[in-house]
């Protein structure tokens, strides 16, 4: 059977038959992100590292991940300072403008996994996609 033919039947974004396309958006000095990353490689479970301060996250990426946690308000770091001023922007639209120009207003880790995400260390969630 050629490559191709077997990259066909895994599926391009099939992980070596693993099932999960994993992604960690994170900050390179947050304890629980390098718990959730240190989860994953302990599992042999494939995963994209996306640092916020530096790529940040696109207007669709937190459009899905916040609608997999019930809303953009279980995404925002209550201690970040300028959380508090977001609750005075009266469209939604207005604050996650306000998140995508300061990605530092979001908790971490966020991990998603296809339409399935998770905010902070969650590891009782993450057995569930093995």
């Amino acid at each position: 059977m050629s490559f191709f033919a077997r990259w066909a039947m895994i599926g391009a974004t099939d992980k070596g038959g693993t099932g999960v396309n994993i992604q960690i958006f994170g900050k390179s000095k947050c304890f629980d992100t390098k718990k959730a990353q240190r989860y994953f490689k302990e599992r042999r479970i494939p995963f994209q590292n996306i640092d916020l301060l530096d790529k940040g996250i696109s207007r669709g990426e937190l459009r899905s991940v916040a609608q997999a946690v019930g809303g953009l308000e279980e995404l925002i770091d209550p201690k970040h300072p300028d959380a508090a001023l977001l609750q005075y922007l009266a469209y939604e639209d207005d604050r996650a403008e306000k998140v995508l120009d300061d990605p530092r207003l979001l908790k971490t880790p966020i991990v998603r996994n296809g339409k399935r995400a998770t905010v902070g260390y969650a590891p009782e969630v993450w057995k569930t996609w093995e």
